[in-house]
């Protein structure tokens, strides 16, 4: 099959409808694109997450069309629902509140059936937080990994934070605001306090902050409320690979000269005279205390005497 067959289903009205993933702005309205506008603005009807929000953006464009509920609580029993409009035909819009849909947010269930149905499934690419963190955060991007948002107990955060510190890879991550704090201090226990990390908050939004530093730097913002703890978090941290890259060359400390040892001093020059040394020779014993020498092995000593009458020995 050649791509110009795989992309005529986007030209063409098929027997089915189409599933189109929508993606929307995550903050700044102005980042919607034209087709996505057009999309919404023909498709049979628009599921999602929240019709208060994406009530928003058709305001802000002038798009009028029909909206239904699509979100965590109600996804399993909207999708049979889905996949028979589907399949008489109509078209429909998946979005999210922000950014593109099925990224932290529902909806991978309905992209399984309908692609299971035969049904076509076609992306509308547009704003991404994970994305548009990672082009500011300064770390590297060739390999990443985005984990969601962090277990929200303690106790499950510090394990899935120590899970992740020998990891290679930059990590990617949402955060709430009110854990944001405590996700630090879990984070600097799990991968140390000098391990490179961003925070983008409320990115494209009215207050759009930018935090980068190292782990502790930042714990120690958020605690003086240097770093508002408000809006929504992206935590970005760095590899193991480049914590290690980062950090300086450990060298071994200058030897220093060999001391002399404490001890007598040499009574001229007044130098250290050196450890003590036991004597060489042993010392004086009694008489009655030395060991006799052996018969074979040193003979006695011959004595000479000297006669009287002759003088000669």
């Amino acid at each position: 099959m050649t791509n110009n067959s795989l992309l005529s289903h986007r030209k063409e009205e098929p027997e089915e409808g189409i599933l189109y993933l929508v993606g929307t702005p995550i903050g700044n309205l102005n980042d919607m694109s034209p087709r996505a506008i057009n999309i919404l603005a023909n498709v049979s009807l628009i599921a999602c997450e929240d019709t208060r929000q994406t009530r928003k953006i058709m305001n802000k464009f002038s798009i009028s069309n029909n909206l239904v509920s699509f979100n965590k609580e109600n996804s399993l029993k909207k999708i049979p629902k889905l996949i028979n409009e589907l399949k008489e035909g109509k078209s429909i819009a998946l979005v999210s509140d922000a950014g593109t849909p099925l990224i932290a947010d529902p909806g991978y269930r309905l992209v399984r059936e309908a692609r299971a149905e035969g049904i076509a499934v076609v992306p509308v690419p547009g704003a991404s937080a994970v994305m548009a963190a990672l082009s500011v955060a300064g770390l590297p991007t060739d390999r990443f990994t985005f984990r969601g948002f962090l277990p929200a107990k303690a106790g499950a955060r510090r394990r899935a934070l120590a899970a992740l510190a020998p990891l290679e890879e930059t990590q990617v991550f949402f955060e709430a605001p009110h854990r944001i704090v405590a996700m630090l201090e879990d984070a600097v226990a799990a991968f140390g306090s000098a391990r490179e990390a961003y925070l983008g908050r409320e990115l494209t939004k009215r207050f759009e902050s930018h935090y980068r530093g190292s782990l502790g730097e930042l714990r120690a913002a958020a605690m003086e409320e240097s770093l508002p703890a408000r809006g929504e978090f992206v935590v970005v941290l760095a590899g193991a690979s480049e914590a290690a890259a980062a950090a300086p060359a450990e060298r071994a400390p200058p030897s220093a000269p060999p001391s002399a040892p404490r001890g007598r001093r040499h009574p001229r020059c007044g130098c250290a005279a050196g450890p003590r040394t036991r004597r060489s020779q042993p010392r004086w014993s009694p008489p009655w205390r030395r060991p006799r020498p052996s018969a074979r092995s040193s003979p006695a000593p011959q004595r000479t005497w000297r006669s009287r009458e002759s003088g000669t020995a």
